[in-house]
């Protein structure tokens, strides 16, 4: 059997339990901002639906008839609770609240979230913010994710990508001690002589294998040495130490280097890579919550 309503059905159902409720027609109308004679038509398309007269009209007055008033009766209490629901679904659109969760490499959650939690958590009190930090390259939409901020060589092609930052460059890096003991590489092929720091992306078997640009193109050197570890910041902190030549994101080590703690190797073929996004999937209409975290990241680039 053909259900009763459907669609624009509960504009009528709406319209016959204002009338009921007013016994008036102009009242009624007055209360949904319509008009009395838009008001007629939907309440006389609601008769039609169910196939019987609710009402009785006459120039003076408008009563329900006892078909009506049973109607009535039954279906407004469920109205009323329909209307608080949609009501309360139209808050949550106007006021941003929910769960965003978010995958980040952990560079980009430092430079790019941590800066922005405390207000966050000020200005959205009801919206949980579910981070994970890893480098590993997942897939945003089957992690279950709402959005991920990397780097943009690893950006599937159907996200919506938001740039954060401007490109950015790895560059080899030792300590004075590590030189002194051990010399200078003149070129990148010279690594594989030299004691080197590697790194494995999260999920792969082989470490990475660092990547120089000559003559208008990129070439890696699979280098080699006594670490090897799954936290660039450790990498980093070992080259401090004087245990090898480590490979680093430039930003990340440019206090020490400015400190002279760690000297710049090799830049003549440390060429720019595409920086930092903000990605999340394309969406027709987009939850308040996540829109905010886009909005303040945005802000806070």
């Amino acid at each position: 059997m053909e259900p009763l309503l459907s669609g624009s059905d509960y504009n009528q159902l709406r319209a016959f339990v204002a009338v009921g409720e007013a016994l008036s027609f102009s009242q009624a109308a007055h209360r949904l901002g319509v008009s009395p004679s838009a008001l007629s038509q939907l309440v006389r398309g609601f008769e039609e639906r169910v196939g019987v007269r609710l009402f009785n009209r006459t120039t003076r007055s408008v009563a329900l008839t006892e078909a009506g008033e049973t109607l009535f009766l039954r279906v407004r209490p469920a109205v009323s609770e329909l209307g608080d629901a949609i009501g309360h679904a139209q808050r949550h659109r106007e006021r941003p609240a929910g769960t965003v969760r978010v995958h980040s490499f952990r560079s980009a959650a430092e430079r790019y979230i941590d800066p922005i939690l405390p207000a966050f958590a000020r200005d959205y009190p009801d919206v949980v913010l579910d981070i994970t930090l890893d480098d590993a390259v997942v897939d945003v939409v089957a992690g279950g994710f709402d959005a991920a901020i990397r780097i943009g060589e690893v950006i599937e092609r159907d996200m919506v990508a938001v740039r954060l930052g401007p490109e950015l460059r790895q560059i080899a890096v030792a300590s004075p001690a590590y030189l002194a003991a051990h010399g200078r590489p003149d070129h990148p092929r010279d690594l594989v002589h030299h004691r080197c720091l590697r790194w494995r992306w999260p999920g792969h078997v082989t470490p990475y294998a660092w990547e120089f640009f000559e003559n208008g193109s990129w070439f890696e050197v699979a280098v080699d040495g006594p670490l090897i570890v799954n936290d660039k910041d450790m990498a980093v902190r070992a080259a401090l130490d004087g245990i090898g030549i480590g490979f680093a994101v430039e930003d990340a080590v440019a206090r020490p280097i400015a400190e002279g703690r760690l000297v710049p190797l090799l830049e003549p073929w440390s060429a720019p890579f595409p920086g930092r996004f903000l990605c999340y999937p394309r969406q027709r209409q987009m939850a308040p919550a996540l829109r905010a975290f886009i909005d303040a990241v945005r802000a806070a680039a």
